[in-house]
């Protein structure tokens, strides 16, 4: 049995190969920001008892998906093969399905979003009882993110490294890091409402990113994740000049 099992752990002994894992870790978790976000606006509109568990039962989905993806992943490399061509472009499988999935995330960003502009709007609300937010939806919406996600988090490990066990190392350890810093995102996003636009934002920005790969036009991840951080720092520091105001009023009276 170790005979069997030591061939896929040889890369230890490989200095180039550990580079490669920690890139990889790296790589996965910047990837996961997008599911974190998705899982964070969806599960703070349950009830406060299954917020938890919603969250743990999303990202305990998305492990699954992966290492389910990487078990089958001569199937997964296969996603990447032309099916069928129009305008010019061969559409894949793997094309099909990010341009399902930023289709969904344009539609669920821009009607949260147009849910927050106008909360008094009543069509709105009415369409909202019908699709909100009970613990089932809630799951079923973030197992479809889940699958988008994960097979474009599988196929950049697959580009990444040949070392399958490397690939099971870094989807771990990406997948545990999201365990642990989903319920402060969650509650960062909940008690600071500004934030809930910047994140609705940006699921926006990554939808249109994932129908855009689809159709053949790749926007490198860097441009996005270099986007999202200088809007974040200008949200950061309107929040500080707030909170400077506010303890002013305050001192002032």
């Amino acid at each position: 049995m170790l005979e069997a099992i030591a061939p896929h752990f040889a890369f230890v002994n490989d200095p180039t190969a550990w580079v490669a894992l920690l890139t990889l870790v790296v790589l996965e978790i910047v990837l996961g920001i997008d599911n974190l976000i998705f899982i964070s606006i969806l599960t703070n509109k349950l009830p406060k008892e299954q917020q938890a568990p919603a969250r743990r039962l999303g990202i305990g989905a998305a492990l699954i998906m992966r290492l389910l993806l990487l078990a089958t992943i001569s199937f997964i490399v296969q996603l990447t093969e032309p099916i069928f061509s129009a305008f010019g472009h061969g559409f894949s499988w793997r094309d099909l399905i990010l341009i399902a999935g930023g289709l969904f995330l344009v539609w669920k960003a821009t009607r949260e979003i147009h849910h927050t502009v106008d909360p008094l709007d009543h069509k709105d609300e009415m369409v909202s009882r019908t699709l909100q937010v009970s613990l089932a939806g809630a799951i079923f919406q973030i197992l479809l993110l889940d699958l988008v996600f994960s097979i474009d988090s599988i196929i950049t490990a697959v580009g990444m490294t040949d070392e399958i066990a490397i690939m099971y190392i870094a989807v771990i350890v990406a997948v545990t890091v999201m365990l642990l810093a989903v319920n402060p995102l969650s509650a960062f996003i909940e008690k600071n409402p500004t934030i809930v636009m910047l994140a609705l934002g940006f699921l926006l920005m990554i939808g249109m990113t994932l129908i855009a790969d689809g159709f053949g036009f790749h926007v490198p991840k860097g441009y996005i994740y270099a986007a999202m951080g200088f809007s974040a720092l200008v949200e950061g520091l309107n929040m500080l000049a707030r909170r400077r105001r506010k303890s002013r009023q305050g001192t002032d009276r």
